[in-house]
């Protein structure tokens, strides 16, 4: 029996076209509708600062399907599109084009924005943000003639493209408040790996301090310190964070706090109204909270996940937060959640650049990280979802075998359970 129901996805990320592709792979054969804003089909947006930067890959790499399998699916996409007004009471939204669409569900899948550098000189030429593909050619093309490079930000998108940038040979400058790049996700013994790694591939740290001007005439030329330090700079890229886009959501009254709030299984405050990928703040059942992930792995599998709830399936998200980063020769893969810990222990030395690191509050693993070192995540992944309470002694000593740290916690899971 064909469908006479219409589900739209709002925006053209990876979220949405996962959960276009999911509606049909489910049978669902009803209208499906996805509206990107930019004007290209939905990408992934990890090659931007990696090696669509460094243009080790083309362009054709960063698109989650091939061209034509919208059309094959009787997906219709509109693109350079936008929906400016949602009512969920009448179930209609109105496009930037001012059409009104009905429809049955929607799925909003808006994602996120670079937060804005707000001192003086801050919109000279010369200063990019990396977010879109028409961001990442941009920076790019910049950066063909840049002779010195400061980025604003050691977080992942600024130790990302500083990466990207070495490789291309441009000298960069690396400034942050922080004592070591991503103190503020990994800690400062972690991060202590990533500011020896920068420094051994020549990034200039400027750890501690921050901007307060930038100069330049008709483009940038400098950036001013706090400490008054003035660093050459004809190519600036800001990494400063991201906000959800939620302003839709928020005018259509739905329940938004730092995100779009939703239940386990991605449903908004309407029942007719579910929301993935960066702008969801969701209900984790293992957590026990409320989880807002801006990483590949959420928007890849939350957008599957809520259009088999749209479909009725009423299935929980309940996956432990991922998350990737390739840096110089050090990748590296991150599983759980981990907002305070008391203690980080290494099974490993760091200074190899392989090694495993594992996040305790309490002795329990809230979260782990295997860096060169592979096919190990699921394992701790298992550890961070049974919150196995490890010593952390064993934890450290490579004599004792993952995979027995992992049965054991699974025995004491089960136990706990009986």
């Amino acid at each position: 029996m064909t469908s006479t129901q219409t589900f739209v996805i709002v925006g053209g990320g990876l979220a949405g076209a996962k959960a276009a592709e999911a509606l049909r792979d489910r049978g669902f054969d009803g209208r499906i509708l996805i509206i990107g804003a930019e004007p290209v089909r939905p990408y992934e947006r990890p090659p931007l600062s990696k090696n669509y930067l460094t243009r080790e890959a083309g362009v054709d790499s960063v698109f989650v399907h091939e061209d034509g399998f919208y059309a094959r699916h009787a997906i219709e996409l509109r693109t350079a599109t936008t929906v400016t007004g949602l009512d969920p009471a009448a179930h209609t939204m109105t496009l930037s084009d001012g059409t009104t669409l009905r429809y049955d569900k929607a799925l909003l899948a808006t994602g996120s924005e670079p937060r804005r550098l707000t001192v003086p000189g801050a919109k000279l030429p010369g200063v990019h943000y990396l977010r879109t593909l028409a961001d990442a050619d941009a920076l790019s093309a910049a950066a063909d003639t840049a002779t010195s490079v400061v980025i604003i930000g050691a977080g992942w998108i600024g130790a990302e493209v500083g990466a990207s940038l070495r490789r291309r040979g441009l000298p960069v400058a690396l400034l942050d408040t922080a004592t070591v790049p991503l103190e503020q996700v990994l800690g400062r013994e972690v991060g202590e790996v990533y500011r020896a790694l920068h420094a051994r591939n020549g990034v200039a740290l400027h750890l501690g301090d921050s901007v307060v001007a930038l100069h330049g005439d008709r483009h940038v030329e400098a950036v001013v310190t706090t400490s008054g330090q003035r660093l050459a700079a004809d190519l600036v890229v800001v990494g400063i964070g991201a906000t959800p886009r939620t302003a839709l959501a928020a005018d259509a009254g739905l329940a938004v706090d730092n995100g779009v709030l939703t239940d386990e299984f991605l449903q908004t405050s309407h029942p007719d109204v579910y929301a993935a990928g960066d702008i969801a703040r969701a209900w984790h059942p293992l957590f026990e909270a409320r989880l807002r992930v801006e990483h590949w792995a959420n928007a890849l599998n939350q957008g599957a996940t809520a259009a088999a709830n749209m479909l009725g399936v009423n299935q929980p998200y309940a996956r432990i937060p991922y998350f990737f980063s390739d840096q110089y020769d050090l990748g590296m893969e991150y599983a759980g959640h981990c907002p305070d810990w008391d203690a980080v222990v290494f099974r490993g030395d760091p200074a190899s650049g392989e090694f495993l690191a594992f996040w305790l509050r309490d002795q329990v693993v809230c979260a782990a990280m295997n860096a060169n070192v592979w096919d190990v995540n699921d394992d701790l992944q298992t550890l961070v979802r049974q919150r196995a309470r490890i010593s952390p002694d064993r934890l450290t000593d490579r004599e004792v075998p993952l995979t027995e740290l992992v049965a054991e916690a699974t025995r004491a899971a089960g136990a706990a359970t009986q």
